[in-house]
């Protein structure tokens, strides 16, 4: 199990929940407090995934376009008559070159592939026993997160991010996902299910 990171100075920022308060309650940031009784379970099997939004992947599957249209005129080539420009300039290049078109296009496609992959690793999961985080660092990286349920005091949202603060009150910002009203609501009724503190903030108040 992994430690939870220190939070910043933004993230100290964030209202802090009460020793007092109860915690089936919904704590708004102006202090009003709704009563939310809904609860939810998963079962022991089920892990909902949430992806990232389709902008951090938009630009793999251009990557990947560019890769399968490379070897698309590298198959053109080979097909092409010998006094053909695209069949001199690929197919005849390739005796002066130490890797030949082909294989090049191949490993390009491969590239492509695993960026995209790669691209799709962000992202929530919610399970039965907690959640977990997929981040993508620096190099394509990835890095995992997991928080059990006991682990998290407090849920706050807003309409597009997720934070948690955390047992030893630090803070930790959950990836953007593609659906985040859908996690929203999921988080609200598994956060009352296991007895965890509800903050949404308003819309002119994002969680930074």
């Amino acid at each position: 199990m992994t430690s939870p990171s220190h939070p910043d100075s933004e993230h100290q920022s964030l209202p802090p929940a009460e020793p007092g308060d109860d915690r089936d309650s919904i704590t708004e940031v102006r202090g009003t407090v709704a009563r939310f009784e809904m609860s939810y379970s998963l079962s022991p099997t089920d892990r909902l995934t949430f992806g990232p939004p389709l902008r951090f992947r938009i630009p793999s599957f251009i990557y990947l376009a560019l890769a399968l249209v490379a070897l698309a005129l590298v198959f053109i080539a080979y097909a092409s008559p010998s006094n053909s420009r695209l069949y001199v300039w690929l197919v005849e290049g390739d005796k002066n070159r130490p890797l030949s078109s082909i294989a090049f296009a191949l490993i390009l496609v491969a590239s492509a592939v695993g960026t995209v992959i790669r691209a799709h690793m962000r992202g929530v999961v919610v399970r039965r026993d907690g959640l977990e985080a997929r981040y993508l660092m620096a190099m394509g990286i990835p890095r995992i997160r997991q928080w059990s349920w006991a682990q998290i005091s407090r849920l706050i949202l807003d309409e597009k991010h997720v934070m948690l603060e955390l047992w030893d009150n630090h803070y930790e910002r959950l990836p953007e996902v593609a659906a985040p009203a859908e996690l929203g609501e999921l988080l609200e009724r598994l956060g009352a299910a296991h007895g965890i503190q509800i903050t949404r903030l308003s819309a002119s108040k994002p969680a930074h």
